[in-house]
């Protein structure tokens, strides 16, 4: 696990599950680019890894401005003059029924700007990332791009009709890409994350954890560390002949359902 020299883009680097694995891979010796829509807080997270001895630099980018990653990644490659690894961890929720029926009439439906915003941050994202740096992966031979997809992608959600469609779809585009890039040593893999103690699982009920717990055959909820992991360990020299897989970090939850 050792990343000594090499150059790791983490999107939504600046909270959460991106953080997360910003850290692991500074501990492994990795060079840090963190791509956030939060200017403060990614700039004040570059600050403390340089503090503490791990070349770092930060970006302010929106995935979904293709002209914004293109910069970014141009100002990344002209720093170290190279990118080892992307991490296309950035995403948002917008949840809501896609019809929702009750007492006799229709009460409310998911609008176009809900499914659209999930669409265009989840999925034209990665595409905007990765296509982004995919150039110069090509012209060093290596690479290793690895895409947050998620359970329900595996098995659908109730109320999530934008975001499952957006996770179903990453899982299509890493299979597309790893035939497409495997033969110019790029691996291209996804990550498919269960519940996992997040922001974004501040304000569901303790009910609601208390169910999802109950369907996770290891009996708790995942934490940011554990989907770290996960990428760094297909990012590194040990995953090197793995391609084209969805891996599932979800402690087994898949199986409950």
């Amino acid at each position: 696990m050792d990343f000594d020299g090499r150059v790791v883009v983490v999107t939504g680097g600046a909270s959460g599950i991106g953080r997360a694995t910003v850290q692991a891979f500074a501990e492994h010796g990795a060079k840090i680019v963190i791509w956030d829509v939060q200017e403060e807080a990614g700039a004040a997270y570059a600050s403390e890894l340089n503090a503490a001895g791990t070349e770092a630099i930060f970006s302010q980018v929106n995935v979904v401005d293709s002209a914004s990653v293109d910069a970014a990644a141009a100002s990344a490659t002209e720093k170290w003059g190279r990118i080892d690894v992307l991490v296309n961890n950035a995403g948002i929720v917008r949840d809501g029924q896609l019809v929702k029926y009750k007492e006799g009439a229709v009460q409310k439906m998911m609008s176009d700007e809900m499914f659209e915003k999930v669409i265009d941050v989840n999925l034209r994202g990665v595409f905007n990332c990765t296509r982004a740096v995919v150039p110069v992966m090509i012209e060093n031979q290596h690479g290793r791009i690895l895409n947050a997809s998620s359970v329900v992608a595996l098995y659908g959600n109730f109320g999530q009709t934008n975001y499952v469609a957006t996770k179903s779809a990453v899982i299509g585009m890493t299979k597309v890409w790893a035939r497409e890039l495997g033969k110019h040593g790029i691996t291209v893999n996804a990550v498919a994350p269960g519940f996992i103690r997040t922001e974004m699982l501040d304000s569901v009920p303790d009910k609601i954890i208390d169910r999802m717990v109950a369907a996770t055959p290891v009996g708790r909820i995942g934490t940011p560390e554990d989907i770290a992991s996960a990428y760094r360990f297909l990012a590194s020299d040990s995953a090197g002949f793995i391609n084209g897989t969805v891996l599932s970090v979800d402690g087994g939850m898949v199986l409950g359902t």
